[in-house]
């Protein structure tokens, strides 16, 4: 069923008289007195159609189906907003709640995604601090993949005129994480040395550039070496090529003592050579296990690996080292004061020009396979996005005949109906 068949079929039992209804002129009486016969409470009753990725089972790339769902704006809560969203992220917890490794996305079906970008359309009676046509970043535990998103007022956020949406839907994941690691964990200072594993990422582009907000900090960053040269013109100060280099033995070279602060994404084994590298009075901060993910399912020999391998302390030997381990996940803080004072602080910062999401690529809805799959082969360097507004057919070559432009004409139609064949489409209502 499409989404233009839906609000009419919806719409007809409505006009279905009931046994028990008024006489007409008792009706045509009452009618004035209905709220429903204005026309904002009209607009509100009508079904909003709209698609959403939604990851259908655990699995490969082909569990997220792209579907059409519906709703009414009248369905808003106190305290909720309505979000027509203009761009979403993609964080490396997509990878894992695909393969049933996030523990805070629902079991399948659920639709995905944890920050996005866009306008106001509609908010609850008793929210006063945003209005309809607001530019705002979203956030939620996950449901942001969709054309609307109906999201908690406090967990949306100005956007600042020049930021774009891509920008600011690149933002919230990945520099709320790298500056509650660095301030409000480590309490970087200047002077002090991190490293930062996956530099290239998301996460590690929004540490550097944290970082270089320190004076005199010195930044030790791992990826491939095709990346190196982005990443030092970043602010990396010694990037290292993890693939064909043992990074403890590079670290050692050039700080004999080690680093004072290491993040760590990967877990298993680098979690132990993180805590071997640190100095005295030093930190390691766990907020993944990327090591987990090897291939577009889940790989039970990788995840037993990865425990096989994790650090094992007790106390005394954190007191004899004088080191300290800890451990950083966004998705469990629920300080509201802190998250908007955290986004404050950043929205600051990008303003005076210190930070700056880099995006890496852009991909449609529709193109939802090939965004995960350069995450997942670390192709990217930054900010992979995704674009709710569906993909425009590309045009071809047309010669300059009349005849040749109604005939590339006539083919852009037919590969418009073809795509939306592919896509699979079920009508939902929420």
């Amino acid at each position: 069923m499409s989404g233009e068949e839906g609000p009419a079929q919806q719409q007809e039992p409505e006009q279905v008289k009931k046994p028990d209804e008024p006489p007409p002129a008792e009706a045509a009486e009452a009618k004035p007195e209905s709220s429903s016969s204005s026309p904002a409470a009209a607009e509100e009753e009508q079904p909003i159609s709209y698609r959403a990725l939604v990851l259908t089972g655990y699995g490969g790339y082909d569990k997220i189906k792209l579907q059409v769902k519906s709703m009414k704006k009248s369905q808003l809560k106190a305290g909720e907003v309505l979000v027509r969203v203009k761009a979403c992220g993609l964080n490396f917890a997509e990878l894992l709640g695909r393969q049933g490794l996030y523990d805070l996305l629902p079991a399948p079906p659920v639709t995905m995604g944890m920050e996005g970008s866009g306008v106001i359309e509609a908010v609850a009676e008793d929210v006063t601090d945003r209005k309809v046509g607001d530019r705002v970043i979203a956030m939620k535990r996950h449901g942001m993949w969709q054309e609307v998103a109906v999201v908690p007022a406090n967990r949306t956020f100005p956007i600042p005129e020049a930021m774009s949406f891509e920008e600011a839907a690149a933002l919230p994941i990945n520099y709320m994480t790298a500056y509650m690691m660095l301030f409000e964990m480590a309490n970087l200072r200047p002077g002090k040395s991190v490293l930062i594993h996956m530099a290239a990422g998301g996460v590690g582009i929004a540490a550097t550039q944290l970082c270089q907000t320190v004076q005199d900090v010195t930044i030790f960053g791992t990826a491939s070496a095709s990346k190196h040269e982005t990443i030092s013109q970043g602010g990396v100060t010694h990037p290292i090529d993890y693939r064909t280099k043992d990074y403890v033995t590079e670290i050692r070279k050039i700080n004999p003592k080690g680093v004072d602060i290491v993040l760590d994404p990967l877990g298993g084994a680098d979690t132990q050579k993180g805590f071997g590298l640190l100095k005295p009075l030093g930190m390691l901060i766990v907020f993944g296990t990327a090591n987990c993910v090897t291939g577009q399912k889940k790989n039970l020999l990788a995840m037993a690996k990865t425990w096989y391998n994790q650090l094992t302390l007790n106390t005394l030997k954190l007191m004899q080292t004088n080191k300290a381990i800890a451990g950083f996940h966004l998705g469990y803080i629920t300080d509201e004061e802190l998250f908007e004072r955290t986004l404050v602080k950043l929205m600051e910062l990008y303003q005076q020009g210190k930070i700056k999401p880099r995006i890496d690529s852009c991909y449609h809805f529709e193109e939802v396979t090939e965004a995960m799959k350069r995450m997942h082969d670390r192709q990217n360097i930054g900010k992979v996005i995704l674009i709710p507004e569906p993909k425009k057919s590309e045009e071809k070559p047309q010669s300059n005949t009349e005849e040749a432009e109604n005939v590339g004409e006539n083919e852009a139609a037919v590969s418009d109906q073809k795509e939306e064949a592919a896509v699979e489409v079920e009508a939902e209502k929420d």
